[in-house]
C-alpha cells in the first residue's frame, strides 16, 4: 500500500502505443474498469471467484491525493471474463467504528461464514464477518485483531502493520500473514478455529527485499509465500517455497515483473479456479488512459499462472488479453447488467432491493458481454429492465463489435415513465457464441439510461 515514488511520471511512448493499438477493449489488463480498485484478495466459493479490493474511488483524482481508502468493493465471475460488480461490501466507519481505513483485504470461508481481514491503514489489522460472500460484513470484535501489543509483532524496525493474508491449511489450521517495510518485518500467527482470535505468538522468517503484500498458497504439498519486493525500486512480485507453512522457506525468484504501475506499488492474489491457477494484481492502465495522475487510481487485472514440473512458477509475461473464458453466458436467462467484460462511460449504483444496476449511460456509452451462446435456434425477442429511455433514445444490441450486426433495438414506447420499466423488442436471427455490445444512442439528458438486467427469448 505504501508508495515507492510520489512523483507523477510522464506517460511513456510504450503506454501510448498500447492504448492506440487496443481498439475497443483492453480485456484482462483491466477488469471492472468502471471502478478504480487495488490490492485484490481472492475467494473461490460455490462455483464463482470473488475478488475483494481496496476502493481507490475513495481517493481524489489529483496527484497528491494520498491513500484514503475506507471501503472494500467486491466483484465476481463464473467464467473469468465477465465480472459482476457487487459494490461496496464493507466500509469504515459505517461497519467498523474504530477504523478509518480498510486497506488490502484478505477473505476466507469457514464454518459457514466469510471472514474478511483488513488493514486500518498501516497501524493494525481488523476482521469482519458475513454469512454471504457479498456481505454485508460486520465487525465482531469492536477492536483490532492484530496490533503492536500482539505477542511476537515487536520488536520490528519501522514496520507497516497491514496487508493481512489468511490461509487455511489442509489440516484445518488457519494462519494470518502480515507486515511490511523490511526483510525481517513479515509476521505469521495462528488463528483459532473461530477465525476472530489468535493462538500464541507471531513468528517470522526472513524475506529477501520484502516490501509488502504477503500471500500464501499451497499446491501439490508445496507452500508458496509470495510478496511485493522492492529491489532497487523495481516493485515486482517474488516468491519463496517450503514444505512447511511457517519455516524453511527458500527464495525461488520472480512471479511477475512490474506491470504498468509507473514504478509504484504492486499487490497480487493467487488462486485456483476450475482446474486453472490465476494471478490477480493491480496496475494503472485505466488512469493512464484517462490522463489522470495514476498513483492513487489503480485497477484490477488478471493473468493465468503456470508451473514447471519441479513445482516452481513460470514467470508471468503480462498481456492485454491473456485469460481464456471458461464456459459461456446463457442469453435466455436473466443477466444482470452489471456483469460485463468491458465498458465505456458507465457507472453502477445500488438498487432498492439490495442489488446493483448500470447507471447513467449516455450517447455512445456501452457495455460488452463476452462469449454469449445463442445455440442453434437463436433468439426471437430481447428484453431489458431500463429507466430513462425516452423519445429519440435507444438501446442497441450489436454482435462482435461496436459497429457489428444490430440484432435488437429498444426504443421508447411513448412518454418517459419514472423508474425502471420492462422494454421488449424483436431480435434478429443469430446463432452460436458471440460477443455482445449494449450501446446507448441519443441520450443527452443529465441522468442518462439505467439498466438493471437483460435477456433474450429463444425461437
Amino acid at each position: 500500500m505504501k508508495q515507492a515514488n510520489q512523483k507523477y511520471p510522464k506517460l511513456t511512448l510504450l503506454f501510448c502505443l498500447l492504448f492506440m493499438l487496443a481498439k475497443n477493449s483492453f480485456a484482462d489488463d483491466h477488469i471492472a474498469s468502471h471502478r478504480h480498485l487495488a490490492d485484490p484478495a481472492t475467494l473461490v466459493y460455490n462455483g464463482r471467484v470473488y475478488l475483494y479490493a481496496s476502493n481507490d474511488d475513495d481517493n481524489t483524482d489529483d496527484k497528491d491525493s494520498g491513500y484514503k481508502m475506507k471501503s472494500i468493493v467486491c466483484i465476481s465471475s463464473s467464467d473469468m471474463k465477465n465480472w459482476t460488480d457487487h459494490g461496496v461490501v464493507f466500509e469504515a466507519p459505517r461497519d467498523v467504528t474504530w477504523a478509518s481505513r480498510t486497506w488490502a483485504p484478505s477473505v476466507i470461508a469457514r464454518n459457514g461464514k466469510i471472514y474478511l481481514y483488513f488493514g486500518n491503514g498501516g497501524s493494525g489489522i481488523g476482521v469482519a464477518t458475513s454469512s454471504s460472500p457479498i456481505g454485508p460484513f460486520k465487525d465482531p470484535l469492536g477492536k483490532k485483531l492484530i496490533d503492536n501489543e500482539t505477542p511476537g509483532v515487536q520488536p520490528a524496525k519501522n514496520m507497516w502493520l497491514f496487508d493481512p493474508m489468511a490461509f487455511l491449511d489442509d489440516d484445518g489450521q488457519a494462519y494470518l500473514y502480515f507486515g511490511g517495510n523490511g526483510e525481517d518485518n513479515m509476521r505469521v500467527i495462528k488463528l483459532n478455529e473461530d477465525m476472530i482470535s489468535v493462538n500464541g505468538r507471531a513468528t517470522s522468517f526472513h524475506v529477501p527485499a520484502f516490501f509488502e503484500a504477503s500471500w500464501m498458497h499451497k499446491r501439490n504439498g508445496n507452500y508458496y509465500f509470495s510478496y511485493s519486493s522492492n529491489p532497487k525500486a523495481e516493485m515486482r512480485i517474488d516468491y519463496m517455497m517450503s514444505k512447511n507453512p511457517t519455516t524453511g522457506f527458500v527464495y525461488k525468484g520472480v512471479i511477475g515483473a512490474q506491470p504498468p504501475n509507473n514504478n509504484n506499488n504492486n499487490h497480487h492474489g493467487i488462486f485456483e479456479f476450475k482446474g486453472k491457477w490465476y494471478h490477480a494484481y493491480h496496475n494503472r492502465v485505466v488512469a493512464i488512459k484517462k490522463g489522470i495522475p495514476p498513483v492513487y487510481k489503480r485497477n484490477l487485472a488478471i493473468e493465468e499462472l503456470n508451473y514447471k514440473p519441479d513445482g516452481s512458477i513460470v514467470q508471468i509475461n503480462y498481456t492485454v488479453n491473456g485469460v481464456t473464458q471458461i464456459g459461456a453466458v446463457n442469453p435466455y436467462q436473466r443477466n444482470e447488467a452489471e456483469t460485463l467484460q468491458d465498458q465505456e462511460g458507465i457507472m453502477t449504483k445500488n438498487t432498492a432491493d439490495g442489488g446493483m444496476q448500470i447507471s447513467g449511460m449516455k450517447n455512445n456509452n456501452w457495455i460488452k458481454i463476452q462469449g454469449v451462446d445463442f445455440g442453434k435456434k437463436g433468439p426471437k425477442l430481447f428484453s431489458a429492465q431500463i429507466s430513462g429511455l425516452s423519445a429519440g433514445t435507444s438501446l442497441e444490441v450489436r454482435a462482435g463489435s461496436l459497429d457489428g450486426k444490430q440484432i435488437a433495438k429498444l426504443v421508447s414506447t411513448g412518454k418517459q415513465a419514472a423508474g425502471l420499466q420492462l422494454h421488449t423488442g424483436k431480435a434478429e436471427l443469430i446463432k452460436g457464441k458471440q460477443d455482445l455490445y449494449l450501446v446507448v444512442s441519443g441520450v443527452d439528458s443529465a441522468n442518462g439510461i439505467d439498466i438493471d438486467w437483460w435477456r433474450f427469448q429463444q425461437r
